[in-house]
Parts: structure tokens; sequence; C-alpha cells
């Protein structure tokens, strides 16, 4: 099935997500009706995450057909530069870089080595780390400098979108009124039957900074479905970190896409 195919790749990149064991923020924040497209923008890249480095124990829950899985994976992540995941006894271990997505299953002996543009092509979305990194610790996906953006309000959330949608990929993104960080960000390709929502349902004040407490990932494929949701166990930022990472010889290289 293409879908957890597409998830089972993104899931490794996913584990990019910084957050640390802090004090969870109550949003209490009203939407203020007078906020401008351009106001917002600027308050939401004050929040921009300032850490250097991660380490922790995330919890992932996988729903898919009725059925839920649950794993505990340790992560390390340099900001802007790697993102590090083993899963218990190093049985399965990824390292994503700017230029390079990399896993190994010792389960299976299989091996994924390859570059963002396999996952451009098939999502349809331009895709690079820095976008990857920026969805994942509650940022825009986009660069809201390269566009012009329109702005609404629910009861709830702040919602920006392009003011020119594209046809093939309609993108809104909703911003919480306590802190300008996101509430959710949801792409859709109608053409494709995709859809894509990433829910920010908590937060929490870790060293002076805002970063994500609970994520749910929904991903939608034709009638197909697939839940994640990631929770943070514990967490230490700015240490010193280490990203040990070979794949080992005679491992049979996975295919996840198709050709077409």
């Amino acid at each position: 099935m293409r879908i957890f195919k597409i998830i089972l790749l993104c899931l490794f990149v996913a584990l990019g997500i910084s957050c640390k064991s802090g004090r969870s923020i109550v949003a209490s924040g009203e939407v203020d009706v007078k906020l401008s497209a351009k106001q917002l923008i600027k308050e939401s890249g004050k929040r921009n995450a300032r850490f250097k480095t991660l380490q922790a124990k995330v919890k992932i829950d996988i729903i898919q057909d009725l059925k839920e899985s649950s794993y505990t994976v340790n992560l390390r992540m340099e900001k802007d530069k790697t993102i590090w995941i083993s899963a218990t006894l190093g049985l399965a271990r990824a390292m994503i870089t700017p230029n390079r997505v990399q896993f190994y299953d010792k389960i299976n002996n299989q091996y994924f080595d390859g570059n963002y543009k396999l996952l451009s092509d098939l999502l349809g979305v331009e895709l690079n780390f820095e976008k990857v990194q920026s969805l994942l610790i509650g940022e825009p996906l986009y660069n809201l400098k390269d566009d012009i953006y329109i702005i609404s309000m629910s009861d709830n959330s702040y919602i920006l979108q392009p003011k020119d949608q594209n046809a093939l990929l309609e993108l809104f993104l909703l911003f919480n009124p306590s802190h300008f960080k996101m509430d959710s960000q949801q792409l859709l390709q109608p053409l494709k039957k995709r859809f894509l929502q990433i829910d920010y349902l908590g937060y929490q004040d870790v060293e002076k900074e805002i970063l994500p407490q609970n994520i749910k990932i929904i991903a939608v494929e034709d009638t197909e479905e697939l839940n994640v949701v990631l929770e943070y166990k514990s967490v230490s930022v700015n240490e010193e970190v280490r990203f040990p990472f070979r794949i080992p010889s005679g491992f049979d290289e996975i295919i996840l896409f198709d050709a077409k």
C-alpha cells in the first residue's frame, strides 16, 4: 500500500521534532481581529527555535486500519544539520542530513539511501531538510516571505493562506494566538486525493523557547488513512551529541517508491 510506504519514510524524518520536558503552556490567548497577515508573519518569526542540539526519547503510536502499534526511539539532533534516530538495541537506525535520507533495518537486513527528490516527486511538494525541520518544530513549512498571504480567524486560531492558492497544492496554516506557533498545517492535493495534516496538540516552555509537546499526523490518500502520534518523554538540549551511522555490508536496498 503506497501511503504506508510514504509514511514509513516520512516517519523517520518526522522524528526530528524538538521539544523538552518543561512547563506546559496553557493557550489562553484570544484572536485579535485587527491583526494583519504581515504582523502575524512577523510575530511568528520571533518565535523560531534557537536551540543547537537535542536528545530525547520519543514514543510513537501508529494507527492504521483500526490497528495500533507503539514504539520508543532515541533521537539526537543538531539543528540545521543532522537528525539521527535509533530504535532499541540499534535494530533500526536513521540519519537525515540536508542532502541525504538514510536508514537501515537489521531485522530484515535492508537499507535505504536516497535524497529528497524521491519524496518531492512522490508528494508533489518540493521538499528539503529545512522544510521538514521547520514543519516538525512547530514552524511554517514554507518561508512566509516568499509569497503574499491573507489572514482570517476562527474561534481559536489565526488562519493564513496564500492569496492565490495553487490548484495542485492548497496550503492552510493555523497559528495559536497565545504564542504564534503552529496549531495546524494542512496540505491538500485535490486532483491526487491526498491530504496531509499536522496538528500540534500542545506546547511547552523549554529554556525560554516554545516547542511542541504532542503532535498528531494524519495522512490520507484516496480511501486510505494513517495516523501517527508523537509524544516526548524526556529531552536534553544544547549538549554534545554524536551520530554513529554505518550501513552494514551485505544488506539489500529497500525500494520504497513506484518507478512511475
